[in-house]
C-alpha cells in the first residue's frame, strides 16, 4: 500500500481548520512542500505545541509528502516569536531537504495565499490554489497524522488549544469526538456563568453557545468568553440586522479593503464595493459580489479595520455564498502586483488583542499530559471538505480504538472516520455516530 492509499485509510484531513483530505493533495505533483505553523489566530497556541514536542514527526511527514509529490525541498513556516518550536524543528529537520521560514508576529500569516508568497516569492494566481504555482501546504498536525498513517495508525485524536475565561487554559490532545464541555473543565473549568465559545478562533471560528458540541478533525481550538463581550455581542447579532445596519451606515471609508490581506497582496478583493451590495435589491449586486470572491475570510475588515463597527466579511461571506449557489467563475483580472504598503499595514497580533479587548486572556496554554473523560462521543460523519461517509457499524456493536466507522462511496471527496476509544456504539444517525468508552 503506496503512502496516498495509507493517508485516504487513516481519515487523514487538513487539521488547521480547511478539512480538506490530505490524500487527494498527495496525489499531485509540486516542487515544494509548505507545513503552516503560523497559528495567526489570537489565544492559540496548538501548533506551537505540537511543533516543539512533536517535531520529529512533523518532519516526517513533511519527507514522507516531499516523496509523494516528488518535490526538492520542505518550507515549515513558523513565527519567530516562538523560539522553543523553531528550536526543535530545526534540530529535527537537519541534513534534512526542509528548512524553517521564519514569520512576523502578524495577522493573517496563515492565509496560504500569504504563506505561499512568504516562504517562496510565489503569488497563487487569483482562484487558484497552491498546487498552481508548485507547492502543497498542509498544517503542521496534518504531517503529524501523515507520519502515523504511514505506521498503520488512523487519525482518532485532536490536538486543540482551550483558552479564554478558564481556570488554567492548556493545549491538549484529546479523543475525537469528546464534548467540548469536557475539554474546558480540563482546562480548569469557565470562569463566567453563561459562557460563549469561539471554536477555532475568534477571527474566524465558529461562535457557539452550545458546551456539548464535539472536538472534529479540524478543531483547532475553544476561546471562552463571558456573552456580554462586546466582540460576542456582535458576533450573535443576526444576519439581518448586521445588514440592516450595514445598508443605512456605511459610508464608504475603503478601511476595510485598506487592510485586506489579499487586497495588500494584490488580488481584487475590495470589502467596501461589497458593502454596496446590501443597498440594492433587484440589480447590481452581482456585479458587486464579484469583489468577494478572492475573500479568505480573515475578519479584520469586521474586527479591527472598520470604524463604524459594520460588518463587511459577513457580507463576503453572502457574497461568495451567493457565487457558489450561482456557479460563477473568477472573471475578474488576473495580474497580480502587491501593495507597496503591504508590510506597513501589517496588522500585529497584539494590536489586534487589543481591538478585539482579549489582552486579559493572553496567558500561555502549556501542553498538557490529561486524560480527559466523557459521558459519551459524538462522531459526525462529516468532518472534511466534501461529503460525509456511510455508516459500516450499528447501535449495540463493540469497537476498538482505531476501527473504521465508515467508509467514502467511490468518486466522492471526504474522509473515513476512527473509533477513537473502546466502546460501545449507541447510536447511529445520517449525522453521527455515538460511542459509549468502556
Amino acid at each position: 500500500m503506496n503512502l496516498i492509499e495509507q493517508v485516504r485509510q487513516a481519515g487523514v484531513v487538513g487539521a488547521g481548520g480547511g478539512g480538506f483530505p490530505t490524500h487527494v493533495k498527495l496525489a499531485s505533483a509540486a516542487d515544494t512542500v509548505i507545513a503552516n505553523g503560523a497559528e495567526c489566530e489570537p489565544l492559540l497556541h496548538k501548533d506551537a505545541a505540537i511543533m516543539e514536542h512533536q517535531a520529529a514527526a512533523v518532519v516526517r511527514g513533511m519527507l514522507l509528502a516531499m516523496d509523494a509529490v516528488k518535490a526538492r525541498q520542505g518550507i515549515v513556516g513558523i513565527k519567530a516569536k516562538n523560539a522553543h518550536a523553531v528550536d526543535a524543528i530545526r534540530e529535527a529537520s537537519a541534513g534534512t531537504p526542509v528548512r524553517v521560514h521564519l514569520l512576523g508576529d502578524y495577522y493573517p500569516a496563515g492565509d496560504e495565499y500569504d504563506l505561499v508568497h512568504e516562504t517562496t516569492g510565489r503569488l497563487i494566481p487569483p482562484g487558484g490554489i497552491p498546487l498552481n504555482v508548485g507547492a502543497v501546504v498542509c498544517n503542521v498536525e496534518t504531517f503529524v497524522n501523515v507520519a502515523a498513517a504511514a505506521e498503520g495508525r488512523p487519525v482518532t485524536l485532536k490536538t486543540l488549544t482551550v483558552a479564554g475565561a478558564v481556570g488554567e487554559p492548556a493545549t491538549m490532545t484529546v479523543p475525537l469526538g469528546t464534548r467540548l464541555r469536557d475539554c474546558i473543565a480540563a482546562a480548569g473549568g469557565a470562569r463566567v456563568a453563561d459562557p460563549v465559545l469561539c471554536i477555532g478562533g475568534m477571527m474566524m471560528g465558529e461562535t457557539t453557545t452550545n458546551l456539548d458540541l464535539p472536538v472534529t478533525k479540524t478543531t483547532g481550538g475553544v476561546i471562552v468568553l463571558p456573552r456580554d463581550h462586546h466582540v460576542i455581542e456582535r458576533k450573535l447579532k443576526p444576519a439581518v440586522e448586521q445588514n440592516a445596519i450595514g445598508k443605512s451606515a456605511c459610508d464608504q471609508c475603503r478601511y476595510c479593503t485598506e487592510f485586506c490581506p489579499r487586497f495588500l497582496l494584490g488580488y481584487a478583493v475590495e470589502p467596501h464595493q461589497v458593502m454596496r451590495s446590501l443597498a440594492f435589491t433587484a440589480t447590481g449586486a452581482a456585479h458587486w459580489n464579484e469583489w468577494a470572491a478572492m475573500c479568505c475570510s480573515c475578519g479584520l475588515c469586521t474586527l479591527f479595520a472598520c470604524p463604524e463597527e459594520l460588518f463587511p466579511k459577513e457580507a463576503c461571506d453572502h457574497s461568495k455564498a451567493e457565487l457558489r449557489r450561482n456557479q460563477v467563475k473568477w472573471s475578474g483580472p488576473m495580474t497580480v502586483t502587491p501593495h507597496p504598503m503591504r508590510d506597513g499595514r501589517r496588522v500585529p497580533i497584539e494590536s489586534l488583542m487589543q481591538r478585539l479587548a482579549i489582552s486579559e486572556y493572553a496567558h500561555p496554554a502549556p501542553w498538557k499530559e490529561t486524560a480527559v473523560r466523557t459521558a459519551q462521543l459524538s462522531l459526525p460523519l462529516k468532518q472534511s471538505a466534501g461529503t460525509g461517509g456511510r455508516p459500516l457499524v450499528a447501535p449495540g456493536q463493540v469497537v476498538r480504538a482505531g476501527e473504521a466507522l465508515s467508509v467514502m462511496p467511490e468518486k466522492t471527496l471526504g474522509a473515513i472516520i476512527h473509533a477513537s476509544v473502546d466502546g460501545t456504539v449507541t447510536a447511529v444517525t445520517e449525522r453521527e455516530i455515538v460511542i459509549q468508552p468502556r
